[in-house]
């Protein structure tokens, strides 16, 4: 095994690890929502501080259940990833075309050319 197979194993161990971990030990068992976002959790910290607080602005569209906010954002995060993926690899494609317009101009040119009578 290489060591970019390792590292990548490595990695992988350690996001599942991340992932597997909070589940296992039972964080958040206490809460009513044990994994809310930090918008959820941020509120709540308003609202015990400052009761009467009133938010400057509210938002645009409100989703009717916590499922279509779930999705909407999983699907933001899926364009982005799509988005990110493509451009990364339209680089790649062009470098290793321009190396590969590299590689055959240097072997045309290592090459004695004929002379045409």
């Amino acid at each position: 095994m290489n060591r970019n197979t390792k590292i990548n194993a490595l990695l992988l161990l350690i996001v599942a690890a991340l992932a597997v971990l909070p589940l296992a030990l039972g964080l958040g068992d206490d809460k009513k929502e044990p994994f809310a976002g930090a918008d959820a959790q941020a509120e709540s910290a308003i609202t015990e501080i400052e009761p009467d607080y009133e938010p400057w602005f509210s938002p645009l569209y409100e989703p009717p259940s916590g499922e279509v906010e779930s999705a909407l954002f999983a699907l933001q995060a899926a364009l982005g990833a799509g988005v990110l993926a493509y451009y990364f690899g339209l680089r790649r494609g062009r470098r290793q075309g321009a190396e590969r317009l590299r590689a055959q101009d240097d072997a045309e040119g290592a090459r004695p050319e004929t002379e045409e009578v």
